[in-house]
Formats: structure tokens, sequence, C-alpha cells
């Protein structure tokens, strides 16, 4: 009997549920077939939505660009490179300086530049290794190029002070020092203000200068007001002209009630004049009543007016040297204008004040690897704050620089003070020198100039000075003084 043609009911039936299976697993099969092609099918009517809703998009830029003229599209794209680049948007900026400066007995000592009995004066001394203080300014900028291309400029500067070495300073001296607006490249503007630049708020004047190892300005105009720098009135002539306002307040006016008090404004026109590299500033000074002011002594009056007047020259080597810079300048005021760093800051001078002052400053590299600053500034002046009185000083200061490696260098500094001083009537006279010697390691991310910062320095310093000076008025020096102090400490100074 043939096996391939014997069929039972049980092989019947295996036979049946396998093509019973198989037809299942057919339907199944093409079910999901049909369902994915379903799937395709649909997603490819999604692309083709997408891709046509792409195509209007960039068809409606196109139309858009297709409406902006070539100029418009050159200052949009301007406009960018510009952002990118600062000039728009955001800066910011700061300076500051911290430090622990102590004595032989490890205390903290007095320091700052103006140390000396002449430093209420102006008289400012070397100040590496002779400051004790932490000073910080913080700097915000916003400038907008508008599409007629204007550009507004909106600056803020918050600064506090202090001469504790605490964590946390109960006595904080926060100041708002700047807060001002500056309109430039203004379209409408045109001859010799075609590149002015108008102002208004509270400011330090922008064309400010220092010596800065003094830490000292030539001139410090600063207040608030109004003004215009960067009027071309010929091809080598430029003018700034500036109204600046400054209060004196609680001034004493009657003699036999020192409670009745009174303010003022000080007011000061300034036209600040360029002719190359030379400067020319003119002063006039006002305080409406600031003559009803009670003085200390009889016979003479505070002023209520004053003039300055400064020369400068900015020049663009060491002295026509060697490569490097100066800068020298001569003042000179009367009246209110006699304080001839502060412009317009101090009330308390007589109608007869007058005051002359030389500062300059250079810097240039003695060898690759050496730097060298000298600075000096004097003033003598009379019947500055009394009847007959006399204020003669002078200071001399080095600062020398040893680039050792491309992160460490050696400062140096020598700082001297002559002064001849007298109150007066009724007031102390003294004379005689005061010296410093500073030696200071510092740590910097790179060096190369001495406006290079960050740093961080170590210093040692030996002071000395004429024994006499202890006797003015009681503000310098010590009981039982006996020859020079050495002092100790660590400082970090920031500017960017």
């Amino acid at each position: 009997m043939n096996v391939t043609t014997f069929k039972t009911p049980l092989a019947i039936a295996i036979a049946t549920a396998g093509i019973a299976l198989a037809g299942t697993a057919s339907a199944q099969s093409t079910d999901l077939e049909v369902r994915l092609a379903d799937l395709e099918a649909r997603i490819a009517a999604a692309e083709q939505r997408a891709n046509a809703a792409e195509q209007r998009a960039d068809l409606a830029e196109a139309q858009a660009e297709s409406r902006l003229s070539d100029d418009e599209v050159e200052e949009r794209l301007a406009k960018v490179e510009r952002q990118a680049s600062g000039e728009e948007g955001f800066s910011f900026g700061a300076y500051a300086r911290s430090g622990l400066l102590l004595g032989e007995d490890r205390k903290s000592i007095p320091g700052g530049p103006g140390v000396t009995p002449a430093g209420p004066l102006g008289g400012s001394v070397g100040r590496l290794g002779n400051e004790s203080d932490t000073y910080a300014e913080a700097k915000v900028d916003y400038r907008m190029r508008y599409d007629n291309g204007a550009l507004a400029r909106y600056h803020f500067m918050m600064a506090d002070g202090t001469t504790t070495s605490n964590d946390w300073n109960d006595d904080a001296n926060i100041n708002v020092r700047n807060v001002f607006v500056e309109f430039s490249d203004l379209p409408t503007f045109t001859g010799a203000f075609e590149d002015a630049t108008i102002w208004a708020g509270k400011r330090f004047d922008r064309d400010n200068f220092d010596i800065h190892w003094l830490d000292t300005d030539f001139v410090f105009l600063a207040g608030t007001g109004a003004g215009i720098y960067d009027v071309q009135l010929a091809d080598n002539w430029r003018s700034n002209v500036s109204l600046y306002g400054r209060s004196f307040s609680d001034f004493q006016v009657d003699r036999e009630n020192p409670g009745l008090t009174s303010s003022t404004d000080s007011l000061i026109l300034t036209a600040n004049n360029y002719f190359g590299n030379w400067q020319w500033m003119v002063n006039g000074i006002s305080a409406a009543d600031n003559d009803e002011r009670v003085m200390e002594g009889d016979g003479y009056a505070a002023a209520d007016s004053g003039w300055h007047t400064m020369v400068a020259y900015h020049g663009d080597s060491f002295f026509g040297l060697s490569d490097g810079n100066f800068k020298a300048a001569v003042m000179h005021g009367q009246g209110l204008g006699a304080e001839v760093k502060g412009l317009g800051s101090n009330g308390a001078l007589t109608d007869d004040a007058q005051a002359t002052r030389l500062g300059l400053y250079g810097t240039t590299y003695l060898a690759p690897s050496w730097r060298i600053a000298p600075a000096l500034l004097a003033e003598t002046s009379k019947d500055r704050l009394a009847a007959g009185d006399s204020y003669k000083w002078a200071s001399f200061n080095v600062r020398l620089a040893n680039e050792i490696t491309q992160n460490f260098e050696m400062q140096y500094e020598g700082s001297y003070q002559y002064m001849d001083l007298d109150q007066g009537e009724g007031g102390n006279a003294v004379s005689g020198n005061w010296g410093k010697l500073t030696i200071a390691p510092t740590f910097k991310p790179q060096v190369g100039g001495f406006w290079q910062r960050p740093e961080i320095r170590l210093f040692a310093s030996y002071t000395d000075w004429d024994e006499e000076l202890n006797e003015f008025n009681g503000s310098f020096g010590e009981d039982g003084f006996t020859g020079g102090q050495w002092s100790f400490g660590v400082q970090t100074e920031v500017w960017f």
C-alpha cells in the first residue's frame, strides 16, 4: 500500500489545521502590509505638506526681502556686526584695589597717597606699599545705534570705599558716582558739530587725566550738569564746553548762632580746548552767597567766585628721548579756583586765595625687561584757608619694574616730599621732609607695561620723616616718634 496516498481521519485533521493556520498567517501578513503602506502614504503626505509650508515661508521671506533696499540690507548686516563687536549692547568695566597694611607691631597703620601733612592740600606721595583701603568701582554701559546712524550711550557707576579689613563693613559708603547719557553721530549735527557728543547727568569729566603712581588727577572735574564734547572749531582746534554743579552744604552763617547754617551750589563753567598735543582749559566758578560762610578768623571772607586755568601737553614719547609717553601741566587758580585739582569742590577758600601747581610724569622702557615711570607734583599757595597762610610742597616719585617671567615682576618705588606749611594767624607752621622706599614682588597673568592689570603684590616699605612734621595740627605722626618705620602687606589691583 502506497503511504503517500494513505489517509486517516487524524491526517486529514492535521492537514486541514495546517491549511487554516497558513491562511490565517497569510491574512495577518497581508493586513500588516496594508497598514504599513497606509502609514507610508500618510508620512509622504505629511512631508509634502511640510515641504509646501517651507516653500511658502521661503517665498514670503524672499518677498519681504525683495521690498528692502540694498542700503537697508547693508544697515541690518552692519547692526549685527556692531552687536557682535560690542559697539552696541551692554558692557561692564571695573576698578578695584584691596590690601592689608601692617606696621612693625602687626597692627594696621594709616596709609594712602594723602598720608602726609600736605595730603589734605593735594600733596600726594607714592602709593606702592602705602595703601590700606578697599575701594571698588563697578561700571555698566549700554550703547544703541539707531537706524539713522545716531549713537546713544547710557553709563552707570557705583563705588564703595572702606579702611576696615572686616568682612562686613557696618559703615559702608556706597555712592552712585556716574549716571549720564551721551548722544553722538547725530545726523542733523553738521559743520563744526558733525563729530560732537552731547551729554547730561552726573559724571566724571571724560577728559580728566591723572598720575596713577600718586593716585591724583592733574585736574578732577566732576559733578552734575551737561555739556558738549569735540566741537571742531578749526582744523587743529577742538573744544569741549560743560557746566557742572556741585553742592556746598551745612556751613555756618552766624558766628553767634552756630546752629544757623546754609547751603549753596558751586557752578563750574568749563571750556577745554585742544590744539594738537596741547590743551588749554579755562574755568569760571561761582557759588552764590558762599561769602556768608563763617570763617575761623577775622578780617577775611570766603570766596563766592573764582577762576582757574591749565595748560597741558600730552606727549607721545618719553620727553622726546625714547619711546613711551609723558604728560605735563601747569595750573593756576584764584578764589574758588585756588583748589586747582578738585575744581569747585572747596567752599572754604578765601576771596584772596591763589595757588599754582606743576605736574608731570612719563613712562618708558630702559631695557627690554626694565621700565621706569618718574613723576613730579608741586604746589605753592597763599591766603588759602586763612589770612596770611602759606603752603609749599613738592613730591617726587619713581616707579621701577623688572619683568622677570611672563607672570612675575619686581616693582620698586622711591617717593619723597618736601613741605613748608604755615597755617597763618593762630595756626601751626612746620617744614620738613618725608620719604619712602618700597619693594614689591608682583604676580600677574601676563606682564608687559605699567598699565597691565590685574596684579597681586606683596610689599615691604620703609618710611621716614622729620619729627617737626608731627606738630602739624596734631594730624600726623605719633608721640615719641624717633625715626623711620617699617610696614608690610599685600594688595591686589584690577581694572578693565
